[in-house]
């Protein structure tokens, strides 16, 4: 998904010639506000994540999210138990990092999700490439974050950051759910990181490197998510829905939630 800035910045530049100015002034006094809406909203959700003293605190984090993917959501994926699952584990993991939920078992549920769909090897990871690209998504958001750059997608609270001020080798729940959708959503990303992990390099030792000090300062298209759709993950997954519809295919995804977030 591009981030919120540049869909506005190419919805005013793709204004009619012909447009009036009082249309085009309507239309950027809208493209502003619905900027400013969301952004207040990451603030509030990102100042959530960063104080979860109980599991209500975790069920409104959970809460808060849902509501702006509300009309994207599939309505299994959208249910209290579901939101009540996750915001337990975000509990859990939160007040216990014993309970964090390793990068072992969401490899091990995505390679299980690509292997049933039949999509290309190139598709499946490790624990070294999750764990390379959580260092370059935390390393950017922090970045952004200060910068102003405050969305849904630039929220640092939501990582799970070890004492050295680096992402811990687990995720919190909501940080897990955010790693699947970036592996089915951004295989761009994972190359990236695939790529890092080749080379020996991280992305927030590199950051500190350009700059000479603890700040992480990377250079900006390090999470550039505008480009073309190479992503091998979509034919699969539409031709396992052609091939087995999609009742065999919420049955997956609810197996895998389960996999990811057993029921204690």
């Amino acid at each position: 998904m591009i981030a919120l800035s540049l869909v506005f910045a190419m919805m005013l530049a793709a204004s009619p010639q012909n447009a009036t100015t009082d249309s085009q002034t309507t239309m950027q006094q809208r493209a502003h506000d619905e900027y400013e809406r969301h952004k207040q909203a990451a603030i509030r959700i990102n100042a959530l994540a960063e104080r979860i003293h109980s599991e209500d605190d975790a069920a409104a984090l959970v809460s808060e999210i849902a509501s702006i993917f509300d009309k994207e959501l599939p309505s299994a994926w959208a249910s209290n138990i579901v939101r009540q699952r996750i915001a337990h584990a975000e509990w859990e993991s939160v007040r216990n990092p014993a309970k964090l939920i390793s990068e072992q078992r969401i490899v091990d549920v995505w390679n299980e999700y690509i292997r049933e769909i039949g999509a290309p090897e190139e598709a499946l990871v490790t624990t070294a490439e999750v764990h390379n690209m959580r260092d370059a998504d935390l390393t950017v958001a922090q970045l952004l974050w200060a910068r102003g750059s405050q969305t849904i997608w630039t929220m640092p609270s939501v990582y799970a950051v070890g004492t050295d001020g680096k992402v811990a080798d687990g995720c919190r729940a909501v940080e897990a759910v955010r790693v699947l959708r970036d592996l089915d959503s951004l295989f761009q990303n994972l190359l990236l990181a695939r790529g890092r992990v080749r080379m020996g390099t991280v992305a927030s030792e590199e950051a500190k490197k350009r700059t000479g000090d603890s700040t992480p300062r990377p250079q900006t298209t390090a999470r550039l998510e505008a480009h073309l759709d190479s992503n091998p993950i979509r034919p699969a997954e539409q031709h396992y829905l052609q091939e087995h519809g999609s009742n065999a295919y919420n049955h997956l995804l609810s197996h895998l939630f389960d996999e990811l977030f057993p029921s204690e």
